[in-house]
């Protein structure tokens, strides 16, 4: 079944996709906190880029690449909408108040522990993250197979 599971065109685009968003996240903290190396950056939500931007939209291409326009790519797509509009919408608007609520325990010298918030992402950020959803599900072909006439290689 494992075998199976990483012989999957699909399954292996998303889960490159994540991996590459996240690494370049990784790359991006390390460089931001003076080279400091923390594994705590491999759990770390929010920031650029955004790796459920470009692991929906991975699953969402490669859907559509392996597939064409199936029920399953058309479900996809109406989640990986939501979950894009969430990234920049609900979350940042949340992650935005966590922080005020945050400065407002820090200046008032409040007796209370800081609240742990995630803030969420720019656009720019989730552009980032579709972006890099886009390239691996065009080069994940490349090494596989079995591509439906809906893309079809050289």
């Amino acid at each position: 079944m494992a075998q199976e599971l990483l012989m999957n065109p699909i399954f292996l685009s998303v889960l490159i996709s994540g991996c590459v968003a996240q690494a370049l996240k990784m790359i991006i903290l390390i460089g931001k906190n003076c080279h400091h190396l923390s594994w705590h950056y491999l759990f770390v939500t929010g920031g650029m880029p955004s790796t459920h931007s470009a692991l929906v939209t991975s699953l969402v291409l490669s859907i559509y690449l392996y597939e064409g326009t199936s029920t399953v790519f058309f479900v996809s797509t109406i989640l990986a909408v939501i979950v894009l509009r969430d990234a920049v919408g609900v979350r940042r608007t949340a992650g935005e108040e966590g922080k005020a609520i945050n400065k407002i325990i820090r200046t008032t010298k409040m007796h209370m522990h800081k609240i742990h918030y995630s803030l969420g992402h720019t656009p720019a950020e989730v552009a980032v993250g579709v972006l890099i959803g886009i390239v691996t599900s065009f080069i994940v072909p490349l090494f596989t197979t079995t591509v439906s006439t809906t893309f079809s290689i050289g």
